[in-house]
């Protein structure tokens, strides 16, 4: 079975940056790379989206448009989230996921991501 492991979450202040990673256990098929974020009390929220089949263009989330950044490194199977200038805003376990489908759709554990002053 396919497994997620992410990595890169901590307490930071106002301003600060952080990379997330998510690594995958074995070179997978996927139609979309995404993070997500879930906030106590909140519903989970698209956070950036990235395209694996044909093209690698790059949605955000209107609020984190500008400040974070979605890449992938294939031959490690690897997805980032390059995160600058965080806000207080911005704090949220991050969820990593790998979408292929309805039998194609894997999700990582989660890392806590807390900006605070």
């Amino acid at each position: 079975q396919v497994q997620l492991a992410e990595s890169g979450g901590g307490l930071v202040r106002p301003g600060s940056a952080l990379r997330l990673s998510c690594t995958a256990s074995e070179q997978i098929f996927s139609f979309y790379w995404s993070w997500y974020r879930q906030a106590p009390g909140k519903q989970r929220e698209l956070v950036a989206r990235l395209g694996d089949t044909f093209t690698s263009t790059a949605n955000y989330a209107h609020s984190v448009k500008d400040r974070f950044t979605i890449s992938r490194d294939n031959s490690k199977n690897t997805l980032y989230l390059q995160m600058n200038n965080l806000k207080p805003e911005d704090t949220a376990v991050y969820l990593c996921n790998s979408y292929g489908g309805a039998d194609r759709d894997y999700w990582g554990q989660g890392t806590q991501v807390t900006v605070s002053s």
